[in-house]
């Protein structure tokens, strides 16, 4: 914990730095603009497996036909522990990847200190007033843009029919029937968990606090105040409390990673994810035992059947609002994409970045389930329940707030240890007002 804090505390410090330090080259770099880039080998830096391996596949071979000579790296990040790993690598021009993914809550920090190359003038070619709004401002400064949304993953329920059918349970059209259904599901399967949700879980928690009228943190004047402590954020807390009492039997020291597992294994009868969490969904009446690595005809028709049989027994949801017809106000997961400060080959970067903002490839994400950074293509996710459910929870959605020093918050792991808490019968108003003042000890 303590050498997260100290990796999280010098980011802003460390890379205001090395941007400083960087400015010369940027201006050299611009005189060149005109010409071709030399050919080099850039990186990109891509976190989790979100990005399915056929778009990688696709941004290395395009890269390297558009730009003869020069090579594409592609090199996975976990999320867990990144905010350390981007501050090590962006201050350092022989570490820094040339393009980083970086999630839409700690851009911000990184926007601000520098560790990113000004892409202003590329704006309206990478799709203007088309980009989705929130991820903009994430990655602005100044009046000026440095980070560009890469895709969105609102969250909806995924339950399981033959659950729902078994317990007598409808789909919920409010919160409040969301829990009951939760808790019906639990009482009808004691050794599981009616809604999976552990402990550290705040991605999901944030559905609660934000649609209750909560908020993490506010902006008084030029500080940061904790917001947890308010009226709203306690009454959605307690009701988050109350789900981690009755209705879960997630571990408490566990966080939001792959929660398709416990529900594949009948260990939960609704989990919350992103759509694209329809394909990880491999429920054992129906698995046909393919090999992974098994490409013929055959395989491919049982991996049809397979999934098919999945999407039969399994439905999907947006989490309801307060009100029947409204959708819950849930965290708007996703990333941006930024060209590093300290790039070598910043005119390569630019042109993967171009790359990745193309119909094609953004249609392409679309098709596999992820909200395109360019709303324009939004309508290649297709219009089945899961598309529907996605657009639906990204239009009530909330980004964490827009602070300067937002990844602090996470590094610190603060709502992971606070929501712990929470599901461990801490009292909400007591973790809450501490919370408060470790958020703005973090922010200020």
């Amino acid at each position: 914990m303590k050498i997260l804090r100290f990796a999280a505390v010098g980011v802003a410090a460390t890379l205001a730095l090395a941007a400083c330090g960087n400015s010369d080259d940027a201006s050299d770099t611009s005189s060149e603009s005109a010409a071709a880039p030399e050919a080099a080998t850039i990186k990109l830096w891509l976190n989790g497996t979100d990005t399915p391996q056929e778009l990688r596949d696709y941004l290395t071979t395009t890269f390297e036909a558009e730009n003869p000579g020069s090579k594409l790296v592609i090199e996975e990040q976990d999320w867990n522990g990144l905010v350390p790993r981007l501050q090590t690598a962006l201050s350092s021009a022989d570490q820094t990847p040339d393009v980083v993914e970086i999630g839409n809550t700690q851009s911000p920090t990184f926007t601000y200190a520098g560790a990113f190359a000004d892409i202003t003038d590329m704006y309206d070619e990478l799709g203007g007033d088309k980009l989705l709004p929130g991820f903009v401002d994430a990655g602005s400064a100044d009046d000026k843009f440095y980070a560009a949304p890469y895709y969105s993953g609102a969250r909806a329920v995924f339950y399981n029919k033959d659950a729902f059918a078994a317990a007598g349970v409808e789909v919920p059209s409010t919160l409040a029937e969301f829990t009951t259904a939760a808790q019906a599901l639990q009482a009808a399967n004691p050794a599981g968990s009616g809604f999976w949700l552990p402990g550290q879980d705040w991605y999901n928690g944030a559905a609660w606090l934000y649609t209750n009228g909560g908020n993490f943190a506010v902006k008084d004047g030029d500080t940061w105040k904790g917001a947890l402590s308010d009226a709203d954020s306690i009454k959605g807390l307690e009701q988050v409390q109350e789900l981690f009492k009755t209705a879960t039997k997630a571990p408490a020291d566990s966080d939001s990673n792959e929660p398709w597992v416990p529900f594949n294994n009948g260990q939960a009868a609704m989990f919350s994810a992103p759509t694209w969490a329809r394909w990880s969904i491999d429920l054992p009446a129906c698995n046909k035992a393919v090999a992974k690595d098994d490409e013929s005809d055959a395989a491919k028709a049982l991996r049809t059947e397979q999934q098919t049989c999945n999407e039969e027994h399994t439905g999907v949801f947006p989490l309801p609002g307060i009100e029947a017809g409204t959708y819950a106000n849930g965290f708007a997961g996703g990333s941006n994409i930024a060209v590093a400060a300290k790039s070598k080959h910043p005119e390569l970067a630019k042109s993967l970045l171009k790359i990745m903002f193309t119909e094609k490839f953004q249609n392409m994400l679309g098709e596999n389930g992820l909200i395109p950074g360019n709303t324009e293509y939004a309508s290649s996710m297709g219009d089945d329940v899961y598309a529907k459910a996605a657009v639906s929870a990204a239009l009530a959605a909330k980004l964490t707030p827009a602070a300067e020093n937002w990844a602090k918050v996470e590094g610190d792991r603060i709502l992971e240890d606070f929501f712990q808490q929470l599901a461990t019968g801490a009292d909400v108003k007591t973790a809450a007002a501490e919370a408060d003042k470790q958020i703005e000890a973090a922010l200020n």
